[in-house]
């Protein structure tokens, strides 16, 4: 990935605040508060929120970003929470995870570089064991028109690092589809996803 866009993200998460709250997202605490805990992988996991409520209910976590600021965040509240997570830097195809690890990948939010991101999604589906969920909720390509009104609730202003549904039936093919919905949302999260926005929500088990 670019500098740029590693510059980006440190520079997001360098300041005191959270940029997107200590909170979990709503689908994904929606979600596996319905499971029993196991491993879970976040990828673009950021300042931690997700991956420490995760840890909080029991599960084995990791989590990887880019972005150095975003792990020590991360770690920080991990530890204000008493829970570990197991925090890697870097681009994935770098790290250490290996071929059915997980039984849950939760990808919220995780905007890869439009040129990179059905690449990635068929990576990460190596490292989930046959049976396992994908969690997923991210902005969807109408998003651009919410965006354009108010820029406080964020996302990518590219069209092509937004998402569409057949763009996850495609990077997911032999996925049993559980949900899958292009939604109007009220984000309230942290300083940078505040108001309404359209998302793709998806929740998928590996055949």
């Amino acid at each position: 990935m670019s500098d740029t866009w590693l510059e980006r993200w440190n520079e997001r998460y360098s300041s005191d605040e959270f940029a997107y709250g200590i909170d979990p997202n709503n689908y994904l605490k929606e979600q596996i508060e319905k499971l029993n805990p196991g491993t879970i992988l976040f990828p673009a996991e950021g300042e931690g929120r997700n991956a420490v409520f995760a840890a909080k209910l029991g599960w084995k976590v990791s989590a990887f970003d880019i972005s150095e600021e975003g792990k020590s965040k991360a770690l920080q509240l991990a530890k204000n929470n008493e829970v570990k997570i197991n925090y890697q830097v870097g681009e994935l195809e770098t790290l250490d995870f290996h071929t059915e690890q997980f039984d849950v990948i939760a990808l919220i939010y995780a905007h890869f570089p439009a040129d990179m991101k059905s690449f990635l999604h068929k990576v990460l589906d190596q490292y989930l064991r046959k049976g396992g969920l994908i969690i997923f909720e991210a902005f969807s390509k109408s998003h651009l028109e919410y965006v354009t009104k108010n820029e406080k609730v964020g996302g990518p202003k590219d069209i092509g690092s937004l998402f569409s549904i057949d763009e996850i039936k495609a990077d997911f093919p032999n996925y049993e589809v559980i949900e899958l919905e292009e939604k109007e949302i009220e984000l309230r999260e942290g300083v940078f996803h505040n108001g309404t926005g359209s998302v793709i929500r998806f929740t998928g088990r590996k055949g």
